[in-house]
């Protein structure tokens, strides 16, 4: 069975983190989110994949190629315009001529699940439930069949939604070119799907774990959920009077310094700097070439390759882009004091710790003050002692 993952959309929600990398490329536990998505699938018995490219395709390939050293098979299918979920099947036709996979390219399924999924006849429906549905399209179903669908409806029906994985057969693209553009201007999939639905065709299988990265919040929930799983593996340097504990990953090239103190799961990329006197807290992960050093708190954060924390910083329930500096002494702020949720861009996260989201190469002078929720776009600057909150858009300099 092939398995066709798509991968074409840019994820505009996770703005500024995608301003240089497509969505399914964001890293989690120092992988990019799609590469965890592919080795489940390998892992429950696929070996051939189409990826339907398009926002990025450059960077997908680059790191994917053909294959082969996942132990997998890759052939791509462009979408040129990003034109729905409907579109983005169609561009992989040619490449497919009988039963397949289809998942959703920013989601983490277990390799169980998918094998699971995979014994059921098409067409199928991968379910999943959730205690906020309002975000996603909601499943009815009745007998192990659905009966509906409802897309972000404001008075949900039910606490089942779509996960965004299918077992279909090529039939489905004859139910593509049936369908107009919807509301939004898009072609749908789940358009395609109402004549299976009508005539009680479309199978429902839930998942027993599933976990949409939609936001930019959701990617530490996932990056924990990941390293979970990690074991403890140590390629670099440790000098004395360095303390770990928990699950603790080492990346080729990395000297931990002296006096650091690091609580797992955590996980540090090849050649970082890492202290003296630094502390890494659960569930972190640093990428590649990074420096965390003196007096540095990181806790519950993802790290960017090729960012600098060096002096005196505290960084928290963060998401930080690649090539950026703190100045010492800047920190980011993760709790309101009246413990209320943190909206990030007038959306509220439902989370009561979370920092900021800091796009690739933002420059802060030192003694900077990064408020809860702030998001800060590619390139910016800040001049020493600066208070930053709410929006900072790219390039932007603050004297």
């Amino acid at each position: 069975m092939d398995g066709v993952v798509l991968a074409a959309g840019e994820g505009k929600r996770m703005r500024p983190l995608t301003a240089k990398r497509p969505k399914v490329m964001l890293p989690l536990a120092n992988r990019p989110m799609m590469e965890h998505l592919v080795l489940a699938a390998r892992d429950a018995g696929i070996q051939d994949f189409v990826f339907v490219v398009g926002y990025g395709e450059r960077e997908i390939r680059k790191h994917f190629g053909a294959g082969s050293r996942f132990g997998i098979r890759i052939r791509y299918a462009p979408q040129r315009r990003q034109q729905g979920t409907a579109d983005a099947l169609g561009a992989a036709r040619d490449l497919i001529d009988d039963k397949f996979l289809l998942l959703n390219g920013d989601m983490i399924l277990r390799s169980e699940d998918i094998k699971s999924l995979c014994t059921n006849d098409a067409p199928c429906m991968g379910t999943s439930t959730t205690d906020h549905p309002r975000d996603y399209g909601v499943v009815m179903a009745e007998g192990g069949y659905v009966t509906g669908l409802e897309e972000k409806s404001a008075s949900p029906k039910s606490t089942t939604i779509n996960a965004g994985a299918y077992i279909l057969e090529p039939d489905i693209f004859e139910r593509i070119d049936a369908i107009n553009p919807s509301a939004r201007g898009e072609l749908e999939l789940t358009d395609a799907l109402d004549d299976y639905i009508r005539s009680k065709k479309l199978k429902e299988h839930p998942l027993a774990s599933w976990l949409d990265v939609g936001h930019p919040w959701d990617m530490l929930d996932a990056n924990a959920l990941l390293m979970a799983s990690v074991g403890s593996k140590n390629d670099g340097e440790i000098e004395t009077d360095v303390h770990c504990s928990g699950t603790v990953v080492i990346g080729t090239g990395t000297v931990v310094k002296s006096g650091t103190y690091i609580e797992g799961p955590c996980v540090i990329g090849r050649n970082c700097r890492i202290g003296p006197h630094a502390y890494i807290r659960g569930a972190t992960a640093v990428g590649d070439g990074c420096h965390i050093g003196h007096c540095t708190e990181l806790k519950n954060s993802i790290i960017m390759p090729d960012t600098k924390i060096p002096h005196f910083n505290y960084i928290g329930d963060s998401i930080i882009g690649s090539g950026c500096n703190f100045g010492a002494g800047t920190k980011i702020a993760n709790l309101r004091h009246d413990r209320a949720t943190i909206r990030v861009a007038g959306k509220d996260s439902r989370k009561k710790k979370f920092g900021a989201i800091i796009g690739d190469s933002v420059q802060f002078g030192i003694n900077c003050s990064v408020n809860v929720g702030a998001v800060i776009g590619t390139g910016a600057k800040f001049a020493p002692n600066s208070y930053i909150e709410g929006l900072i858009g790219e390039n932007s300099c603050i004297r």
